[in-house]
C-alpha cells in the first residue's frame, strides 16, 4: 500500500545541493535527465542538484536506450544518472558503438542495488570516470550516502560511499536496536536534516518508521568498513532462509552478472515444503546468447557455497517494475507461486 512522504523544501533543496557538491558540478555540465521527476531521483539527485549548480538540463519525456544515445551524443552530455536497468540497457543497445562518450564525466548510478560489473563497464566503456553512487529512500530526500568522484575506483564500484555531510549513519541490530561494530550486517538507520516529517496521514506507519531518538529505520541490510564506507547486503525482507541458513540474494546476483551470457538478473527466494524458503533465479539473457538453466547453477555450483545453488531458474525478456523503474521483488514472488505451482508450500502456517 503506497504512503505518502512528506518531505520538507529544506529536506529537498539540501539534499540536491549536497548531491551537486559531491558530483562536482557546475555550469559547465549538462546533465541528461532520463529518470522520472515524479521519483526523488528525478526531482531531487537530477534536478535539483543541476538547479544549485547551474548545470543544463537535458530532459527527455520517458526512458529509451535510443532516446538518451542519440541525447548524448547531440548534447555532449556530461552527467548521466540512471538505475542499473538503464545502464544494462545503454550498454547492450545496437546504437552504443556510435555513440559518443568523449564528453562524459560523472553521474549517479542509484534506485537499486548496484551491481559491480555493471558499475565497472561503465566506467570503462561509457567514459564516465567519475560516476557516483547516491544510498538512500525517499524518507530521506533521498540520498543518506554518496560515493566521491575523487574516491578510488575500489570504493566507487565495492561501497556506496560515505555519509552526506549533516546525515548520521550508523549499523544497529535489526532486533536490539544496538549499534554495531565495523564490518558486521546489520540494519542501516539515518539521522539528520533530510528525514522526512513522516507518512501523510498515517502516524503509526511513521513511528513505526522513525524511532524515538529521530533514527529512519531502513529496512536495509548493510556494513560499514573502518574508513567509513557503507556497502548495502540487502533488505531485510528480501533476505532467504533456507533451512535455518541466511541467504541474500545480493551476493548470488552480483556473481551472476559476471556470467559471460546474463544481462540482467534478480534472486528472489521462493516457498518451499522442505527448507521454508528456495532460491529462484530469474534470468535476463544476453542478446542472441543461448544459456540453459543447468549452465547456470552449474556456474554457482562450481563457484560458491552449495546451499547458495538457486533450486529454480527461469529466462524472461523483462522484469516486474513501478513507473520510476524499480524492480517489484514481491511480485515477481507472486508471480512465482504461480508459475511453479507452489500454492501448498505457499499456504504452509508458520509460528
Amino acid at each position: 500500500f503506497p504512503k505518502g512522504v512528506m518531505l520538507t523544501h529544506y529536506n529537498v533543496v539540501n539534499n540536491g545541493k549536497t548531491i551537486g557538491d559531491n558530483m562536482d558540478l557546475s555550469t559547465a555540465d549538462r546533465m541528461l535527465i532520463h529518470v522520472p521527476m515524479f521519483h526523488c531521483f528525478g526531482m531531487v539527485l537530477a534536478m535539483t542538484a543541476a538547479v544549485t549548480h547551474g548545470a543544463t538540463m537535458c530532459p527527455i519525456p520517458a526512458f529509451s536506450p535510443k532516446l538518451s544515445l542519440e541525447c548524448i551524443t547531440r548534447e555532449k552530455i556530461t552527467c548521466c544518472h540512471g538505475v542499473p536497468t538503464m545502464f544494462i540497457a545503454m550498454l547492450e543497445h545496437e546504437d552504443f558503438d556510435k555513440t559518443d562518450f568523449s564528453h562524459m564525466r560523472t553521474g549517479i548510478m542509484a534506485g537499486s542495488p548496484c551491481p559491480i560489473k555493471v558499475m565497472r563497464d561503465v566506467i570503462e566503456k561509457m567514459n564516465m570516470k567519475e560516476i557516483t553512487i547516491v544510498y538512500g529512500q525517499t524518507e530521506a530526500s533521498p540520498g543518506c550516502t554518496m560515493s566521491r568522484v575523487d574516491d578510488p575506483i575500489e570504493v566507487r564500484v565495492n561501497t556506496v560511499g560515505r555519509a552526506l555531510p549533516g546525515v548520521e549513519c550508523k549499523i544497529v541490530h535489526p532486533e536490539t536496536g544496538e549499534d554495531l561494530p565495523d564490518n558486521v550486517d546489520g540494519e542501516f538507520v539515518a539521522r539528520g536534516y533530510n528525514i522526512m516529517k513522516g507518512y501523510y496521514k498515517m502516524p503509526a506507519a511513521t513511528a513505526a518508521a522513525i524511532d524515538k531518538d529521530g533514527w529512519l529505520h531502513t529496512g536495509d541490510l548493510a556494513r560499514r568498513d573502518e574508513n567509513g564506507n557503507f556497502k548495502i547486503t540487502g533488505r531485510i525482507k528480501d533476505m532467504i532462509i533456507r533451512g535455518g541458513e541466511n541467504i541474500y540474494p545480493k551476493e548470488i546476483e552480483d556473481f551472476l552478472y559476471t556470467h559471460p551470457k546474463v544481462s540482467d538478473v534478480q534472486v528472489v527466494g521462493v516457498p518451499d515444503k522442505q527448507y521454508g524458503e528456495e532460491i529462484m533465479a530469474w534470468i535476463i539473457p544476453k542478446a542472441g546468447a543461448t544459456i540453459t538453466e543447468e549452465e547456470i547453477k552449474d556456474y554457482v555450483r562450481n563457484n560458491m557455497a552449495k546451499h547458495k545453488t538457486p533450486r529454480y531458474v527461469v529466462f524472461v525478456d523483462s522484469f516486474p517494475m513501478n513507473a520510476a523503474g524499480k524492480i517489484l521483488k514481491y511480485k515477481m514472488r507472486e508471480m512465482a507461486v504461480d508459475m511453479l505451482n507452489l500454492h501448498a508450500a505457499n499456504n504452509i502456517e508458520t509460528a
